[in-house]
């Protein structure tokens, strides 16, 4: 399972990340903006190139560390797409922020996972 960590305000996100290592021997990735600083720890399931945390939603506009496996990512991929949503990578976590701007909180009610 992996290990997310996140802060807003001051604080030593890598100490935190640090901390967890151990959930996550896949990757590592830290994102700060402003105030808020997220880490991830990464145990690669889905997209073992491409799905590098924190990732940006397509358009770029939010952040997301995502601990989860999506079951029906590729069906809400496809429908996204039919929405105007483009990709970068095969993530689920990138659909599951894509949703999240295109439905927001209504976008928990078509996860399966």
């Amino acid at each position: 399972m992996c290990g997310i960590a996140g802060i807003h305000g001051a604080g030593d996100v890598e100490a935190m990340v640090r901390r967890i290592a151990h959930r996550g021997p896949d990757d590592e990735g830290v994102y700060r903006e402003g105030p808020v600083q997220l880490a991830v720890r990464r145990l690669a399931v889905i997209d073992l190139e491409t799905g590098h945390q924190p990732l940006s939603s397509p358009s770029g506009r939010l952040w997301i560390a995502f601990n989860g496996e999506l079951f029906n990512y590729l069906e809400l991929r496809r429908e996204l797409e039919g929405k105007g949503h483009r990709f970068r990578t095969r993530s689920d976590t990138e659909v599951v922020a894509a949703a999240y701007e295109q439905w927001g909180a209504d976008c928990l009610g078509r996860f399966v996972g």
